[in-house]
Order: structure tokens, then sequence, then C-alpha cells
């Protein structure tokens, strides 16, 4: 894949000084094919300002364009990181099994680790694994302090002074809905693999591009979470990324990293979208109208994860011997 081109089209974002130039080229494999997939607003927050994310008509990489500056993206940010992540302890533990047909790693990161989450549901299927945790919050420093990882960075693992002290240190790591956050997906991989020492398996969860709910709910979709999420990267794109980077893949998965999730995120946006700011008693009037919704994700999943509407997927690759 060549290099991502840099973006020179003027800006065309107004006077928020929140965004980068739009560019009129893929990130991903530098074609100037795009089209406007999603115009939306912050629905979650109901923040300011438009967000548009464009698709490439050659890989089928979507991004946010224009993208959010450092600036902007701490904006949107803020207050969020500090919440408990949604995904459910019985997510985590599947996602743990996964690794079981593996050597048992005696050391593993878990990069966007958060509380800990994961490695606190991970140790019920590894339990003489050492797991630590990189995060760009302080929620990672309260992840050591509950005893759910042993050592705790906190920055972003493409930090030199991150990436440089973890050389080839673990054997496994794992993301699971990161890169959809970062500013180069790339990047964070090749820091990925750079810490994990030759053989090692990189553990990758995000969500699917190509989920029949996109289309079907439009803005509505939780998993495009603008302006937060940055990147959706086609299953196959990342498949080719890191055969590049002389791994090789030993799964990939639709089926059993779907999260049922879409419609009760999708009424939810709506709800918070609609109402007024002091909600309480409306709140409370919908509240059966998300147990509906999520009692028919938890029905349909069992179908929808066999086809189009699943909306993770899953990679598990093993680096290279010699590298």
């Amino acid at each position: 894949m060549p290099a991502a081109p840099k973006a020179t089209a003027p800006q065309e974002t107004g006077t928020d000084g929140f965004h980068e130039p739009r560019r009129e080229d893929c990130p991903w494999c530098g074609s100037r094919r795009l089209r406007t997939r999603l115009r939306t607003s912050d629905l979650r927050r109901r923040g300011p300002g438009t967000f548009v994310v464009d698709e490439c008509r050659d890989c089928a990489h979507a991004f946010q364009n224009p993208r959010l500056t450092a600036e902007g993206l701490a904006l949107h940010h803020q207050d969020l990181p500090e919440a408990p992540h949604p995904v459910a302890p019985r997510r985590h533990r599947a996602a743990a099994r996964a690794m079981l047909p593996f050597p048992e790693p005696e050391s593993w990161l878990d990069v966007g680790t958060g509380e800990g989450a994961f490695p606190a549901a991970a140790k019920r299927y590894f339990p003489y694994t050492a797991f630590d945790g990189v995060d760009t919050t302080r929620r990672v420093q309260k992840a050591r302090a509950s005893g759910h990882i042993e050592e705790a960075y906190r920055g972003r693992l493409t930090d030199e002074k991150i990436v440089n002290r973890l050389h080839a240190r673990y054997d496994v790591v794992s993301m699971f809905h990161h890169l959809e956050h970062t500013e180069d997906p790339r990047e964070e991989l090749r820091a990925a693999l750079r810490v994990l020492r030759p053989g090692g398996h990189l553990l990758i969860e995000v969500p699917d591009p190509h989920c029949a709910f996109g289309t079907l709910l439009g803005r509505w979709w939780p998993w495009y979470a603008q302006p937060r999420h940055l990147h959706l990267m086609p299953l196959a794109n990342l498949v080719a990324e890191l055969e590049s980077q002389h791994c090789t893949i030993i799964v990939t998965d639709r089926r059993e990293p779907h999260i049922p999730y879409d419609l009760t995120g999708a009424l939810s946006l709506a709800v918070t979208r609609a109402l007024p700011a002091r909600r309480t008693l409306l709140l409370r009037a919908v509240t059966p109208f998300l147990a509906v919704a999520t009692a028919l994700d938890h029905t349909l999943a069992p179908l929808l994860r066999r086809t189009r509407f699943a909306n993770t997927y899953r990679i598990i690759a093993r680096k290279g011997a010699s590298d």
C-alpha cells in the first residue's frame, strides 16, 4: 500500500479552527475517487458542527473528512474518556477465549485499556499471564491500582518513549475498538508489531463499515460515532496491511464479535437528539421502548451475526518469527 498522501485542499469548515484542511484523496490508498457517505452532527452530545464521513470508491476505506485537529478532538472527547466502557464483561471473556487455541502468553499488552476491564476478564482464562495496559487517560492508573493490570503506561502506543521502552516485550497485543479512534491506524499497527515478540499475536476488533445497519440506519447507526470515530476500515484493508508487515493472518471472524446494540444505540441517539436538555420524565416514558429495542437486538443477534448485519470483525495475526 502507498504511504498516505498529505491533504492539500483548502479548509472548508468555516472559522471554527478545530478542523484540518479537507483532503481530496483517500488516506489509505491515495485514490481521489471519493464519495460522501454521511453528513451528521454530534448526536450523542448534541454539540455544534457538522461532520462528514467520506468513502473511497476504490478501497472502501471510510474516514472523517475534514478531520478534527488535536484541539478539536480534545474538545469533543472531554468528559467522554472517563466514562465506563460500555462493552459487557461476557464480550470481554469471549474475546479472551479466542486466544485459547494458542500457547499461553507470558505477557499481554491491552491498548486503549481504560480501567482494565478486558484484562480483568481475560485473567479467568490466563491466570499466569502478566497483563499490562496503555491508555491516554488517567483511567489506566486506576486499572493498575485495582490490580487489573501490572504495568500502566499513560499515553499513546505510538509515542516513541513508550514504544521503545516496550520493544519486543509482549506475546500478545490486543486492540478492542481502538483503531477507529486513532489519527493514523497504520502507525498504530506498526507500533503494536514493534512491541510484539517474533511469533507473537495481534488481536484486533473494530466496527465493520460494510455492516448493513450502516445503510439502513444512516446517521443513527451508533458505530459511526461522529465525531469521535476517525476511520472505518474494511476487513480486506487491514488484512492486506498486516500481510504487508510480514504477518500471517490466523483468524478473521465477523460472527462471534458482533455486538447486539444497533437498534438500541440508534433509538438512544434519536431520543437524545429529540428530547430537551431537562428530560428526566420524558426519558422515563421512553424507557420501555429502549427495553424493546434491546430485546430485539439480543433476540436477532444469532441470526444477524451470520449476515451482513454483523457490526464488528476480529482479526488474529501472527508476527513473523524472523522480524
